[in-house]
């Protein structure tokens, strides 16, 4: 009998949460971002579900596009963070990427490039994150430089949101950036691209002309505070285990490492098979949920590599074999990532390669 712990990907959940992207903008063009294997669903299964309806793909770098076109995707595939050597541009010709350009010595490299043929460049500003990108007047003079390069057929202006998730930003807001992106980059003719997932789920002013979907395709809100949108999306990964032993512990008895969790009074606990070498945080605080049978418990004692432990002292029916499901579909992974102090993001691409992804849907 093989470990019982398995990540399920719903695929039909996943185009049923890009439909809802390319909804809320449909004057516009979607890609789905499908960096990091996808968010941890495997990018290959994930992509090729939604072949029929992106119009591109987006990475963060090249070896993450050349997965794609290895599965025989012929899709443009936008890579985020743009090339990081010289070298890579050939590749970028030949294979029809986009590339993602935030400082001046790439352009240099692209301008004196021998390519095969032009590329399509996606121009980032900086309009409030500060980690990559132009200043709006340098913005201006690069936009103007490439788009005079015979290395260069089409210029997209990009911009990445800080606060999106947001209803009201302390600091820069959405509003903010957009009104940071110079007014000769937001002119009739030039393709922009604002929105994120937040953007999409909550500023009709973001959706633009390229909409980049990213943790909202696999069912997971980023805002803050849900709204009519964020709460029609569908979790798409479900993380379960079973429980693989069960045992009372007697008051003063602690249960795991450390003795983090001693038992006040006689409890029956169970042992699953999961670990944070499987991709649950090792952070999970006393109390935090799982689902037992469909019945909440809460974990007790510190998570282990291998296996963690729950308090079922409250479900008189559960046993050994006992499905448990650490996040999915009735139990939502942002719920989770707050009693581990971290993002479902976070939880998604967390999740290791021992885990078998079974896939449902198409």
């Amino acid at each position: 009998m093989a470990r019982p712990a398995v990540a399920d990907i719903d695929l039909d959940s996943i185009r049923a949460n890009f439909r809802l992207a390319t909804t809320l903008a449909p004057q516009g063009k979607a890609l789905a971002v499908v960096k990091a294997d996808a968010y941890g669903h495997g990018a290959v299964r994930v992509a090729r579900s939604l072949a029929g309806e992106a119009e591109a793909f987006a990475v963060a770098s090249i070896e993450e596009a050349r997965t794609l076109r290895h599965a025989g995707l012929p899709h443009p595939v936008l890579l985020l963070e743009g090339f990081f050597e010289e070298s890579e541009l050939d590749e970028i010709a030949r294979e029809g990427y986009w590339s993602a350009v935030h400082d001046t010595a790439q352009i240099d490299q692209i301008a004196r490039a021998d390519l095969p043929r032009p590329i399509t460049v996606w121009l980032k500003v900086d309009t409030g994150m500060h980690r990559l990108g132009f200043s709006g007047a340098e913005a201006v003079a690069a936009y103007q430089r490439l788009s005079g390069l015979p290395q260069v057929e089409r210029v997209v202006v990009m911009t990445h949101l800080a606060n999106a998730d947001q209803a009201v930003a302390d600091r820069v807001s959405v509003a903010d950036q957009i009104e940071r992106l110079p007014p000769a980059l937001r002119a009739p003719g030039i393709e922009t691209s604002v929105a994120n997932s937040a953007g999409l789920l909550d500023h009709d002013q973001a959706r633009l002309d390229w909409q980049r979907p990213g943790i909202m395709l696999y069912g997971a809100s980023p805002l803050a505070v849900e709204n009519d949108h964020s709460q029609q999306l569908q979790a798409a990964m479900t993380l379960k285990s079973k429980i693989i032993a069960m045992r009372w512990v007697e008051p003063g008895e602690q249960v795991g490492y450390g003795g983090r969790f001693v038992a006040r009074d006689r409890r029956r606990i169970g042992t699953v098979a999961m670990g944070y070498a499987d991709g649950y945080p090792r952070q999970a605080v006393e109390g935090t949920p799982v689902l037992v049978d469909g019945q909440r418990a809460p974990l007790v004692g510190r998570v282990s590599m291998d296996m963690l432990t729950v308090d079922l002292t409250d479900l008189p029916n559960a046993r050994i074999d006992s499905e448990v499901e650490l996040w999915g579909k009735r139990l939502s992974a942002n719920e989770v990532a707050e009693c581990c102090d971290t993002i479902a993001y976070h939880l998604f691409t967390g999740v290791t390669a021992r885990v078998p992804r079974v896939y449902r849907g198409r």
